[in-house]
């Protein structure tokens, strides 16, 4: 981006917002044409701010900015609606999926498919009440985050370049790929090639491959994360302990 820059009816959604100085707010928006931004939002804490109730979390907006420089300064912001509110555990996996966002996306690159998705991802997370469907649409946002960062998962081939076999046991190393184990090893983080399979299909209905799932891309995303623990994580393990 330029050292100065307008644009205006960009669209948008809040990922996270801290108060800036007594009045003020610093917005991080995941924008559709120009990826994750910092932007100052000026007297939008005070009690009459128009804007003040429009910078939520998981609503879509059209937002404008303006200035130069890392930060720059929101003009407007108009809520677009048809996206239901989040509640309850749905909320919950919104969060994480803005703290990913939060952590794992540069500034300023686009990625207008992610976009796309996660737009549908909170839709479907505000339609579906169960469990398993959830879980599903949280590990298929995962694989198009990493894809999108060109860390595309193998799938369908082993590291060696052999078809993915449903009834074999695999091991997913880094940078490699999934390695065929001859057994079930104790001291590996083993799935099945039909979790594999499952997983690049973005099938989710069975127990096994979607418990398989989850800790496979648990292992991923710590990787990438430089092994930093989310807050989002933390605060369930701590539900979970309750």
């Amino acid at each position: 981006m330029s050292l100065r820059s307008k644009v205006d009816g960009q669209p948008a959604y809040v990922l996270h917002s801290m108060p800036f100085r007594e009045t003020s707010l610093i917005v991080e928006v995941f924008s559709r044409d120009f990826g994750r931004m910092a932007l100052l939002a000026r007297g939008a804490r005070r009690p009459r701010a128009a804007i003040r109730g429009l910078l939520m979390g998981f609503q879509p907006l059209e937002i404008g900015w303006a200035g130069k420089g890392e930060v720059l300064t929101l003009m407007k912001a108009e809520w677009v609606g048809g996206q239901p509110l989040l509640g309850g555990e749905a909320l919950f996996c919104g969060y994480y999926l803005n703290e990913l966002l939060m952590h794992l996306l540069p500034r300023e690159d686009a990625h207008q498919t992610l976009f796309a998705r996660y737009a549908e991802t909170l839709q479907r997370l505000a339609a579906h009440s169960d469990a398993a469907t959830r879980e599903g649409d949280l590990r298929s946002f995962e694989k198009a985050l990493l894809q999108e960062l060109g860390y595309g998962l193998m799938l369908d081939h082993d590291a060696a370049g052999e078809p993915i076999v449903a009834e074999a046991f695999y091991t997913y190393r880094m940078e490699q790929g999934p390695v065929r184990l001859a057994h079930a090893e104790a001291d590996a983080q083993v799935v099945r090639g039909s979790s594999l399979l499952d997983l690049g299909a973005g099938d989710f209905s069975n127990p096994r491959s979607r418990g398989e799932a989850k800790t496979l891309m648990r292992t991923l995303l710590s990787y990438y994360l430089g092994g930093q623990e989310l807050e989002t994580r933390k605060i369930f393990k701590e539900l979970q302990e309750l």
